[in-house]
């Protein structure tokens, strides 16, 4: 007789034959389902649940696929190997996020399954996302920000069983915790590189108006100015962006870092000589652009290594990464 039983989610927005997949998974992941054990063959599944064949045949299919089940003839199917279900939730996808989840799934187990969402900043879709995923995953590896109801959130999550990645807002010290640090270690790069820095009459950091980078970043960027007498800028509106000789420019953004470059091109200016840029996270091209882009950024590959570790073993972890400056011929 087989362990599993199977119900269809009527609220559910996914599909059925995912949720039957999902539902499998999950049992899996969950010792609910065993190495050896036989599920509930398709004529019983569809009486069951009301499932068409199509739709159990198309399921099996995909858990077969993944080397979850396997079919034996006249005998049926039976679970082929034990798996883990990962809840992947970043803000958005960026290069360097590319890096970072790369090196997540190269670092795996070879029998972790993972399911990646995106939030974008917007607490609704974070909430609706987490709301329908609790009890689902053995692991939930989250990018948090800072929005005053993520706490609540995220509390819904089993502290075990949640890893807070890249920015530590909101983490509990009860949860798991690989991230990054956005004030004293962007203070202490160009304490590092102050002769660098000197080459250039103003620092400005551009802090868009659409940018959703730590706030405390900028506090730590005055007080290094403030304390080595560095004349300084913050600008918040992208649209004033209008780079002159003698400037070193910080930026947290790709997309007005294109900007900058155009705008060198167009008034003849050399990055490195006459104006000076560092960009916010590497990337895989920024060593190749213009001869290359400094960057001040975190280790994204070892930051997924270290997620990929907190799944695979289980263990509590609580890792900040480091954050280095990379000095190109930009600055």
């Amino acid at each position: 007789m087989s362990k599993f039983h199977f119900k269809i989610d009527p609220a559910s927005n996914q599909l059925k034959f995912q949720q039957l997949v999902d539902s499998v998974t999950e049992a899996v992941s969950k010792n609910l389902l065993q190495v050896g054990d036989i599920l509930p063959s398709v004529n019983q599944l569809c009486k069951e649940s009301e499932l068409s064949r199509d739709t159990v045949f198309k399921a099996y299919a995909e858990l077969k696929d993944r080397g979850t089940i396997e079919s034996v003839p006249n005998k049926g199917y039976f679970v082929a190997k034990a798996t883990t279900k990962v809840f992947l939730f970043l803000d958005t996808f960026k290069a360097y996020k590319e890096v970072l989840y790369g090196s997540f799934l190269e670092n795996l187990s070879d029998n972790i399954t993972v399911d990646l969402h995106f939030h974008h900043y917007n607490i609704n879709v974070f909430e609706t996302i987490i709301k329908e995923s609790v009890g689902k995953y053995t692991k939930y590896i989250i990018m948090n920000f800072d929005h005053e109801h993520v706490p609540e959130v995220i509390k819904k999550i089993p502290t075990d069983k949640l890893l807070i990645i890249d920015w530590n807002v909101h983490s509990r010290e009860t949860n798991s915790s690989v991230y990054q640090d956005f004030g004293q270690t962007l203070y202490q790069a160009f304490v590092t590189n102050i002769e660098l820095v000197r080459k250039y009459k103003r620092f400005i950091y551009l802090y868009p108006e659409f940018t959703y980078h730590p706030k405390e970043s900028i506090d730590y960027f005055k007080a290094f100015c403030q304390d080595y007498q560095i004349e300084c800028e913050v600008m918040r509106n992208s649209k004033l962006l209008d780079i002159q000789p003698g400037d070193l420019y910080l930026m947290v953004s790709d997309r007005l870092l294109a900007r900058f470059l155009d705008q060198c091109d167009q008034k003849k200016l050399t990055p490195g000589k006459e104006v000076g840029v560092i960009s916010y996270n590497e990337t895989p091209m920024k060593k190749y652009v213009k001869d290359g882009i400094t960057v001040i950024s975190t280790d994204f590959e070892l930051m997924g290594r270290k997620a990929a570790d907190f799944v695979n073993s289980g263990d509590p972890i609580h890792f900040c990464v480091p954050t280095k400056l990379k000095v190109r011929s930009s600055i």
